[in-house]
């Protein structure tokens, strides 16, 4: 999802868009020489294993992509002096909190799929200066599985759907975040937060998504436990972007607004 909006928001430079056929992040000699073949003035990280529950049970494989791919892309940026940007996520932090979270906050994933992505964060942090570490949360987009594109099937499926309340986070438009990753791009080094403004619960989502489709079909709110996941959720991942409004960037729209837009095309 977030590579195709990368490629439309980028499309007027000049741009190598590797898939899982052209580069294969877990080793460490093809990362390398793929990079230095193209030697880019900058390199957005967004490969990763997303799928939370498939971490929990693969953990392993988890470590390899999300951590040890991540360590091999940043060595080969570091050989070329190219600057990374790598996709994070929410998923770092606890969600034990009840405040949105500032980019300098403590981390402490519950899942494997968020050691993972710390494991990341962490690779980044130690093999370079050169990087922007962006967490993100909720996407949605085209070209890919999502929530928004899960609940407009089930709406026209059933006659009642259950949906978790007590998650709560700020769904996030893939090309409003890719637009914000290239106003991000030449700025200060660090690490960001970025999310469509305002938050929600999963609950909340799915009630918004069924207004905007008219469907008659009823949303019952429930709780996490009576899923029953593999992977542990934080139950409050809302990230503030704190470092957004110090750099003089401006804010992403409403996710309601975003999700409008999502939906209208």
């Amino acid at each position: 999802m977030l590579g195709h909006d990368i490629k439309k928001v980028f499309k007027d430079v000049e741009l190598a868009a590797l898939t899982r056929k052209d580069l294969d992040i877990t080793s460490l000699d093809q990362s390398v020489s793929r990079i230095k073949d193209i030697s880019p003035d900058y390199l957005i990280h967004s490969a990763a294993y997303t799928d939370v529950d498939g971490c929990e049970q693969d953990p392993e494989r988890a470590y390899l992509v999300n951590g040890i791919g991540t360590r091999n892309v940043t060595i080969a940026c570091e050989e070329v002096k190219c600057p990374i940007l790598y996709i994070s996520s929410d998923y770092v932090f606890d969600g034990a909190g009840k405040e949105p979270y500032h980019e300098w906050d403590l981390t402490g994933p519950v899942s494997r799929y968020g050691r993972s992505k710390l494991m990341g964060e962490q690779y980044v942090n130690s093999f370079t200066t050169r990087f922007y570490i962006v967490r993100t949360s909720w996407l949605y987009g085209k070209h890919g599985k999502n929530f928004v594109d899960t609940i407009c099937r089930l709406l026209s499926e059933k006659d009642e759907i259950d949906v978790v309340d007590d998650q709560v986070g700020s769904p996030t438009y893939t090309y409003d975040l890719a637009f914000t990753l290239r106003e991000l791009i030449g700025k200060g080094y660090g690490i960001y937060h970025i999310t469509n403004a305002s938050h929600c619960s999963w609950f909340e989502f799915a009630q918004e998504i069924s207004r905007l489709k008219t469907s008659n079909t009823r949303i019952v709110p429930t709780t996490t436990d009576k899923f029953n996941r593999p992977a542990k959720r934080p139950a409050y991942s809302v990230l503030d972007n704190t470092m957004l409004r110090l750099e003089g960037i401006g804010e992403l729209r409403h996710w309601k607004d975003a999700l409008r837009e999502y939906l209208s095309q």
